[in-house]
């Protein structure tokens, strides 16, 4: 089944619709039974704990899509390091509307920002070694290109963003095609017979599989899934900058940096997205 590649701007669009829709149904009682229709005022972003701030940009289209005439005064950026009681920013305009996007901007804020600063915490350990840190498809349904968005903030590297944008042939894909040869061989097959340009990686668990793709070659880049050090460094030299190198798989904050001084292009981290705490913040109203 072939679908329509939707556009980033689409899906967000799409996530907010989600998001008022399981939020306010057929209305916010609660505000709507309290606050005047043409009352206004203003509520302000503040920061209850140290991070990077990240989703001020898609507050502001959350805020647009519900009431464009609310308006933001930002006095702090996405991608800038707070720390608790700062003042991210301003919003002015209906309290009704205030009151009905403030959980759906503070969802989204909170989560994103919880992954920049995650991220920025792995960015940080890499100092000094040539090696990325890549996010995975381990994200929230829904949610991905507001999370990937959240990576880049912290200063990662998006990795693919779905299944559509890249050929990654992982060992299922190797073991139900019957071998890695087979693998390479059909997604050439594929790629050319559908007029698409994609990059293609394959994952390799042993060096074994590792000199079977150098004997095949055809790839972009060799994902060293579970390797442990001593393998991964092995690994990189005898791939000696033919192909670009990703270390994937049980990789945690305390043997990234290891990792890193083997050598590899990129080390591929799912806890950027899977199991991040979100960053505390609140909108108060001024």
């Amino acid at each position: 089944m072939t679908n329509k590649v939707k556009t980033p701007d689409e899906l967000i669009d799409e996530l907010i619709v989600l998001a008022f829709a399981e939020d306010t149904g057929d209305g916010d009682h609660t505000t709507l039974c309290s606050i005047p229709p043409g009352k206004t005022g203003k509520s302000r972003l503040i920061i209850k704990e140290d991070g990077v701030l990240a989703g001020v940009d898609m507050a502001g289209r959350i805020f647009n899509h519900f009431d464009p005439s609310m308006r933001m005064n930002v006095f702090i950026h996405d991608g800038a390091e707070v720390k608790k009681g700062d003042i991210a920013f301003t919003v002015e305009g209906k309290i009704q509307s205030i009151l009905q996007t403030e959980r759906i901007v503070l969802n989204v804020m909170q989560r994103m920002s919880g992954i920049a600063t995650t991220t920025r915490r792995y960015v940080k350990a890499l100092e000094g070694t040539n090696t990325r840190v890549l996010d995975t498809r381990k994200t929230t349904p829904g949610m991905r290109i507001m999370e990937k968005e959240a990576v880049r903030i912290g200063g990662g590297v998006n990795h693919r963003i779905g299944l559509f944008d890249m050929i990654l042939l992982k060992d299922n894909h190797v073991d139900f095609a019957g071998g890695i040869e087979q693998a390479i061989t059909r997604a050439h097959d594929y790629l050319k017979e559908n007029g698409k340009q994609l990059k293609i990686e394959i994952e390799v668990r042993n060096l074994d599989e590792l000199e079977e793709v150098l004997r095949v070659g055809g790839i972009n880049r060799i994902m060293l899934d579970n390797f442990n050090t001593d393998d991964t460094r092995e690994a990189v030299k005898r791939i000696a900058g033919r192909y670009e190198t990703e270390s994937s798989g049980g990789i945690t904050f305390d043997t990234l940096r290891n990792y890193a001084e083997c050598g590899v292009d990129y080390i591929s981290v799912g806890a950027l997205t899977h199991s991040v705490k979100s960053l505390d913040m609140s909108l108060k109203a001024v």
